[in-house]
């Protein structure tokens, strides 16, 4: 599960920074910072939110079984001379992502459908809780508050719907170009790293360190991804000279530069002394349950074990 300098799998799980470095800061920014899983936390109580990520946490525990365990049977599989070709696009180059597909296909007819309605059922709803979060973000955070700040609930209603339907558009005509990639979920994870560093950055420091100031929020949300270009590209347009790093460590290190940056530039420029902090943390609703915490133990306990098991 964690490989050093001489593995060929190092550019994808760097050493010690799978579980310090840039899949932390993956992790707590989609855990905590994306739209589309905060929003089903924020539908609930206090109470049933945390019962509800507790449970999630534990069902995330189960990733090795559901998606891992599956790939590695085709791995053998392959490695022992079958599905060749089931393995392979039309230019004859191995796909990874053929796996699943495959795999599928094994299953008895009754299973089969079983198998994809799940499948199907999961996507529409990831897709319909993107929608959501497409429709909301755009009509109340962009269009009612910059384009038409007068505009009826009616008026943003279907400006949102709309929102979604041009979204969807442009996913559809997208799609076909990530045949080319070797793994589609590999790509998304590395480019979505451009952004969350300093999403992550911006919301921990907006929450929890009075001194930050707008202006050091705007620097972060500008500088990310430029900043993860940079360390992306640089080292092929400098022929090597600038070191190549992996991707989750390139996050690492785009979270600690805008971090300091922020810092900085609000201490440098700081707000005004009557001004509220906009961000106003209740510190007693961070108390927790003694089940809640049996819990958590339990769960960072089994985690520690499959690591140190598995390292």
């Amino acid at each position: 599960m964690i490989f050093d300098k001489s593995s060929p799998h190092y550019r994808e799980l760097p050493g010690i920074s799978v579980l310090i470095g840039g899949m932390l800061i993956n992790n707590l920014a989609y855990w905590g910072c994306n739209q589309y899983i905060v929003q089903r936390a924020l539908g609930a109580d206090l109470k049933t939110a945390r019962s509800g990520i507790l449970f999630a946490a534990f069902l995330k525990l189960l990733v090795p079984v559901i998606a891992v365990l599956p790939g590695i049977i085709m791995y053998v599989l392959h490695n022992k001379g079958l599905y060749q070709q089931e393995m392979v696009n039309e230019a004859g180059v191995l796909k990874p992502d053929h796996a699943y597909p495959t795999l599928m296909n094994l299953l008895p007819p009754g299973l089969k459908g079983v198998a994809f309605a799940a499948l199907t059922a999961a996507i529409v709803a990831s897709l319909a809780g993107k929608a959501n979060s497409i429709s909301t973000i755009f009509s109340l955070d962009i269009y009612k508050k910059y384009f038409n700040k007068d505009a009826s609930d009616k008026k943003v209603v279907r400006t949102g719907r709309w929102a979604v339907i041009i979204s969807m558009f442009l996913a559809a005509i997208v799609t076909p170009s990530l045949k080319s990639l070797d793994q589609a979920y590999q790509f998304i994870q590395e480019y979505v790293g451009f952004f969350s560093p300093g999403v992550l950055a911006i919301f921990l420091l907006g929450m929890f360190w009075k001194k930050t100031t707008a202006q050091a929020a705007l620097a972060g949300a500008i500088l990310t991804v430029p900043f993860s270009a940079v360390l992306k590209f640089l080292p092929a347009w400098t022929n090597g000279a600038f070191p190549d790093y992996p991707f989750l460590d390139r996050m690492t290190i785009t979270f600690i530069v805008i971090a300091v940056v922020m810092i900085v530039i609000s201490l440098v420029k700081p707000k005004p002394k009557n001004e509220p902090h906009t961000i106003e943390v209740d510190t007693s609703l961070f108390r927790v349950s003694t089940p809640f915490v049996i819990g958590s133990v339990i769960i960072c306990g089994v985690l520690a074990a499959l690591y140190t098991v598995f390292w």
